[in-house]
């Protein structure tokens, strides 16, 4: 028999909220009946450390918050545990080669979200998602150095994935680049990705990997599927993504996050 699961990791969007970003009744439910069966439960994401805090309270979270894949750790409260920021000297150079791929470029540093133009692609849709503004500037000379992420953004999924192809070319195990959406390719720390999040938390709550569950939909959520007994990817997946993961439950607009833990971590 498999031993059981004690920790069960996941990640956001695409995953634990649907496609309009809505966290379900069910999926909330979901989460209270891990913890009545002892199961810790945590959260992962691309997204700034701000762009979760609307989780913490629905969820009733009390495990640290792995923002920018990794590259932040805060408590619920947001306030810092440890953070882990893309090399100075390679920064520049990362903006520039996303850019010469065509895609719109957003710099987060601190709290704060950086970008050149507010009205392009996406920019309203992520404003919404994580409920701050991003500040405009017209050079990231500025802004450069102490970068959690950087994220290359284009609705041209082929020139989002040469991007990513080219940072890790170029600066190979410097950094960490994956696509987090079709749309978003992004770039942190080279041990900020979700991967090593499993990691941290496997060290923090010494939890061996075989008793860890991980749910996503993304690439970079494979990182993470490698350092877990119980891998479950979305419907909404990729073949790739499915692939790599031992189980497979419905979409995220289908009920996919309760229905794995229904189906798949609950004893």
């Amino acid at each position: 028999m498999a031993p059981p699961i004690r920790l069960f990791l996941a990640d956001v969007d695409g995953t634990l909220v649907t496609n309009d970003k809505i966290l379900t009744d069910r999926a909330i439910a979901a989460v209270a009946k891990l913890k009545q069966a002892g199961i810790l439960f945590a959260i992962t994401s691309g997204r700034p450390p701000r762009g979760m805090s609307m989780l913490v309270e629905p969820l009733q979270l009390t495990m640290p918050i792995a923002a920018f894949n990794g590259g932040v750790y805060v408590h619920p409260d947001m306030s810092v545990i440890e953070q882990q920021t893309v090399p100075d000297d390679v920064t520049p150079t990362v903006i520039e080669l996303l850019g010469s791929h065509g895609l719109d470029v957003w710099v987060y540093r601190g709290a704060d979200w950086y970008l050149h133009d507010s009205k392009a692609p996406h920019v309203a849709r992520e404003d919404w998602t994580v409920k701050f503004d991003p500040t405009v500037v017209n050079s990231f000379a500025s802004v450069s150095d102490g970068v959690a992420k950087i994220t290359g953004v284009s609705d041209d999924y082929d020139a989002v994935q040469k991007g990513v192809d080219a940072v890790r070319q170029r600066f190979g195990d410097h950094v960490s680049a994956a696509r987090s959406q079709p749309y978003y390719g992004d770039v942190t720390n080279p041990n900020a990705n979700k991967g090593a999040v499993a990691q941290y938390l496997s060290r923090t709550y010494q939890i061996p990997a075989e008793q860890i569950a991980t749910i996503g939909d993304q690439p970079n959520d494979v990182l993470m599927f490698a350092h877990s007994g119980l891998s479950i990817a979305m419907g909404n997946a990729s073949h790739d993504v499915q692939s790599a993961a031992r189980r497979v439950t419905t979409s995220n607009e289908d009920e996919g996050f309760a229905n794995a833990v229904e189906r798949y971590v609950l004893p």
